[in-house]
């Protein structure tokens, strides 16, 4: 698991409050910008669960890199993450890559990439998805069988894809974590969603998106959210800086790609591994001053 480079007591604890009192920090802060300890491995397959059936790929931990390869040894957390409006998965591969690389089990549907999409059967495919793992784990002859941690469940997404997250998260009390990359407001409304969503919740944004901006989009959201939850808007960022190529209609921002990518991965990454009881060390690069004083990154939160 990914306790060979993390605290190794911390690693099976079940995830704090919000609001718990911080653990003595480590001495030095783990770089979860970096890749992790796994080897970082993907299949594509048919999701069928909850009454959904979709093409997905899958990332997750391997013993060997690449296609088809044996899951990990241990149990690991489980992610639905849910693409933008008309966006390929593959535009969202070295983010995946990287979640597989610290060990999350990362379900990617590839629905709803149509022009009219319906944002409400989006998120019951990402709740799916988190269905389907569960199954799996228990399914005789899945690769996925006894590798799957059902009790650590997280839902992520971009744009379309987050506001669909946290549609799904307010319908799927398995739901223990979400984190978003520039969220858009959805029909139903993700911003309502918001409001009664009990588990942690952290909304990430660029403060150069001129698509899903932050004041109309992630900021509502984050007002509407009760504590236990946190706005981080990276100073420069642009909506499509958080996908790995720009396409028709992107936006443009004041960063490079690159650096911005790299912040995503932090903050995402230790929220995470933080917030689903993976690393309860984590507290300082979420909640405490190595998290409010990142360079490059706004901190607003609700512990």
């Amino acid at each position: 698991m990914t306790a060979i480079l993390l605290t190794v007591a911390a690693a099976f604890a079940l995830a704090p409050a919000a609001d718990a009192s911080p653990p003595t920090p480590s001495a030095e802060a783990v770089d979860l910008s970096a890749p992790g300890p796994f080897s970082v491995a993907y299949t594509d397959l048919t999701v069928s669960a909850a009454g959904r059936t979709y093409s997905a790929r899958v990332w997750y931990p391997g013993t060997t890199a690449g296609a088809n390869a044996p899951v990990a040894a241990g149990t690991h957390p489980g992610l639905a993450f849910g693409h933008g409006f008309f966006q390929a998965i593959t535009q969202y591969e070295s983010l995946l890559e990287h979640y597989a690389s610290w060990g999350v089990i990362t379900v990617v549907p590839k629905s709803q990439g149509g022009l009219f999409p319906s944002h409400s059967a989006f998120a019951d495919d990402l709740n799916a998805g988190l269905s389907w793992l569960t199954a799996q784990n228990t399914a005789s002859g899945s690769p996925f069988a006894s590798r799957v941690d059902t009790s650590r469940y997280a839902l992520s997404g971009h744009s379309m894809g987050g506001g669909a997250a946290l549609l799904a998260a307010s319908r799927n009390p398995a739901v223990k974590s979400v984190t978003t990359l520039a969220a858009a407001e959805t029909t139903p409304s993700a911003i309502t969603a918001s409001t009664a969503l009990g588990m942690p919740v952290q909304y990430v944004g660029g403060s150069a998106d001129s698509i899903a901006g932050v004041a109309g989009n992630q900021q509502k959201m984050y007002d509407a959210k009760p504590s236990g939850t946190q706005l981080r808007v990276i100073t420069g960022g642009f909506h499509c800086g958080f996908e790995d190529s720009s396409g028709f209609g992107c936006d443009s921002g004041t960063i490079s790609r690159a650096a911005q990518q790299k912040l995503t991965r932090a903050v995402t990454t230790s929220w995470l591994l933080y917030t689903l009881g993976v690393d309860t060390s984590l507290y300082d690069q979420v909640w405490g001053s190595t998290a409010q004083n990142l360079a490059g990154v706004v901190y607003s939160a609700k512990p």
